[in-house]
């Protein structure tokens, strides 16, 4: 079996494909173009004037977490820490650290409830997951850009602050969750 060999001519180099001139130009033309076109002409650019103007977020924004109050009382918390949420959590963001009440009628109560929001995909699994509708990402608001990590692990008394009075009825019965 015999090797052959394929000679490929080289085309000639000239100066102007060494040296890339053209192609320079060409960028330079596109980007001066670009340049003139939005600073005077306007027509493609979207200008927001910000702190005056804010864009409309879409109906499905969720927002930061807030936990919803027991209506009727003292304004306690109305999770009753039945450890759904950070069960469900993919991101595993949640913490939550139940407590006896010594209230009959709430078995027990969240007594540290923290969300990682750095670390929080905001999927919105815990509010499906959560039986007595304590928990919701109907705020609206984003999360406060933070220096420190820490800043951003909100705790039960930041996530009540957003929170209001819960009036969700379960099985379609009047009053409280539990039907009371």
């Amino acid at each position: 079996m015999a090797i052959t060999v394929k000679v490929v001519k080289r085309s000639d180099s000239t100066m102007n494909k060494e040296t890339y001139l053209p192609q320079i130009f060409k960028g330079m033309g596109v980007t001066i173009r670009h340049f003139f076109r939005n600073v005077f002409g306007g027509r493609d650019t979207q200008t927001l004037k910000y702190p005056e103007e804010k864009i409309a977020y879409p109906e499905r924004f969720r927002g930061l977490h807030r936990l919803n109050h027991r209506p009727g009382t003292d304004g306690r918390v109305r999770c009753v820490a039945c450890m759904l949420c950070p069960t469900v959590c993919p991101a595993h963001c949640i913490t939550v650290v139940a407590e006896d009440t010594g209230d009959p009628s709430i078995e027990k109560a969240p007594a540290l409830f923290e969300i990682d929001e750095l670390r929080c995909v905001v999927c919105g699994l815990c509010v499906e997951a959560c039986p007595v509708d304590a928990i919701r990402m109907d705020t609206g608001v984003h999360m406060k850009p933070v220096s420190f990590r820490g800043d951003a692990i909100l705790g039960k008394v930041d996530l009540m602050k957003l929170g209001t009075d819960s009036r969700a009825v379960q099985g379609g019965k009047g009053g409280d969750w539990r039907g009371a």
